[in-house]
């Protein structure tokens, strides 16, 4: 795309689903070179069994393979992905700015899938990273090129994703919503670069700040 100008409009076929390769999180899992367990009785009730405290992992190592396992849609990987992430993202304090290069690529694979519940469970992942620390929506501005155009081709999709989003996440909350609901949060956090660079991959984006 030259500079200066807006990305075209999705080409025809945009939004069909591509594949979805197993997850480096898959392989870990099953060698047994992951620290969890499932909880008896767990799955869907939202609780995994961490076999080391949380705060003592590598983050460097462990929260890019979890972010990759959260494209996963066979259980029980998708379930102890997702809610490692959501584990890993409440403890990890000041580890989690250091490690956002590294999520970069496992969130651009999963949003590629172009599967609408992958991308839903995703935004939803990518909400609780920005909240997870300062300066981590700020961190994301550089890679927006990156993340945000698959979001432009589903951000009028209004598919109702229902309750196949995550264990524990709010209901009844449609593709084109949660993509809303994530650019604004971006907007947010991201610092006074933000919205120019949504506005720059998401041309329609109006702001959520300058109103």
């Amino acid at each position: 795309v030259p500079r200066g100008l807006a990305p075209p409009p999705p080409k025809a076929g945009a939004a069909a689903p591509r594949p979805n390769p197993p997850s480096q999180f898959r392989v870990f899992y099953d060698r047994g070179d992951l620290p969890i367990a499932i909880m008896h009785g767990a799955v869907g009730g939202g609780r995994i069994a961490w076999k080391v405290d949380i705060e003592k992992l590598d983050f460097h190592h462990y929260l890019p393979i979890f972010f990759d396992g959260a494209r996963e849609q066979e259980e029980p990987y998708r379930f102890l992905a997702v809610q490692g992430v959501y584990d890993l993202l409440e403890k990890g304090g000041p580890k989690i700015l250091p490690v956002v290069p590294q999520l970069i690529i496992p969130l651009k694979t999963a949003l590629n899938t172009r599967n609408p519940v992958v991308i839903c469970t995703i935004l939803k992942i990518i909400q609780s990273l920005v909240k997870s620390g300062d300066m981590i929506g700020e961190a994301l501005v550089p890679y927006y090129r990156q993340l945000l155009p698959v979001l432009n081709i589903f951000k009028n999709n209004n598919l109702n994703i229902g309750d196949k989003i995550d264990y524990n996440q709010r209901k009844n909350m449609n593709l084109g919503g949660i993509i809303a609901e994530t650019l604004e949060m971006l907007e947010v956090t991201g610092g006074e670069d933000a919205f120019i660079n949504i506005k720059y991959m998401i041309p329609t984006y109006e702001s959520a700040v300058l109103a």
